[in-house]
């Protein structure tokens, strides 16, 4: 794989966007980059912010990211939080919902500072911010988060048991989906086929779980943290991949489905 950008702490939460540039963060160091279409000198998007473990772009023109909230940043405002639940201790992954707003994963412990594990939940939170609601529970440490093609189901990653969940968007049902063959479960992305990319974190890879929660491929990516990936470029057949340390760009022999922006701009 290509290599777009290198020496980070735990670069992390990869978009793409429709220029062809990438975003992604760095968890520790902290900070929002753009790595500009075919490579080049990364540029700052969003200073300073640490924890950042999932974002998207927004219609308006914003950054909607997570941390210790969920906030959007827009050039020339102040960040505007749209969720801080009571008692969490930080907002991990997300996805978009389809419709503008998005599913985001929340923490009850502090991971970085060794705590054990408290399960956390998912809420989905619309444009009508106000209409904010847990639609995922029993999850420890809520990771990647993707919604199925067909927009059933949603899956989430949880690093602590290393274990893909299920659940039925309509009536929230839980069932296990699939297990890390190696490592653990970080980050995620659903394929155009509804196959499901799991990001192995320290297992060195990424495993691709079919439909059914079968083990399909391991991609190998030797000597690497593997944090999360996305599918991107006008086919989504170009697959951006997050380790600890570096950014990282390939091609997928399959499409991912794709990613809605969101519309809280």
């Amino acid at each position: 794989m290509e290599v777009l950008s290198d020496g980070h702490l735990l670069a992390e939460a990869p978009r793409g966007l429709d220029d062809d540039s990438v975003l992604f963060s760095d968890v520790v160091a902290g900070g929002v980059f753009r790595v500009p279409p075919g490579g080049g000198v990364i540029e700052t998007v969003v200073e300073r912010r640490r924890g950042i473990g999932g974002l998207l772009p927004d219609a308006g023109g914003g950054i909607l990211v997570t941390g210790r909230d969920l906030a959007i940043v827009t050039p020339g405002d102040e960040p505007r939080t749209l969720l801080a639940p009571d008692g969490a201790t930080g907002l991990n992954d997300l996805t978009s919902d389809g419709v503008g707003g998005v599913l985001v994963g929340v923490l009850r412990f502090r991971p970085m500072a060794g705590e054990d594990p408290v399960p956390g939940e998912v809420w989905h939170v619309p444009c009508a911010v106000e209409q904010s609601r847990v639609v995922a529970r029993d999850v420890l440490w809520p990771n990647g988060i993707g919604v199925s093609p067909d927009g059933t189901t949603l899956y989430v990653a949880d690093f602590a048991q290393s274990l893909v969940f299920a659940y039925d968007r309509e009536d929230g049902a839980q069932r296990i989906f699939a297990r890390a063959p190696r490592g653990s479960c970080d980050g995620l992305a659903i394929d155009s086929g509804g196959g499901v990319w799991v990001a192995l974190g320290p297992g060195e890879g990424i495993a691709r779980f079919s439909p059914d929660g079968a083990l399909d491929e391991i991609l190998e990516i030797p000597g690497a943290f593997v944090s999360s990936l996305v599918f991107t470029g006008a086919d989504l057949r170009t697959l951006i991949v997050t380790t600890a340390t570096q950014v990282l760009r390939g091609e997928s022999p399959v499409a991912g489905a794709a990613v809605m922006p969101t519309a809280f701009g």
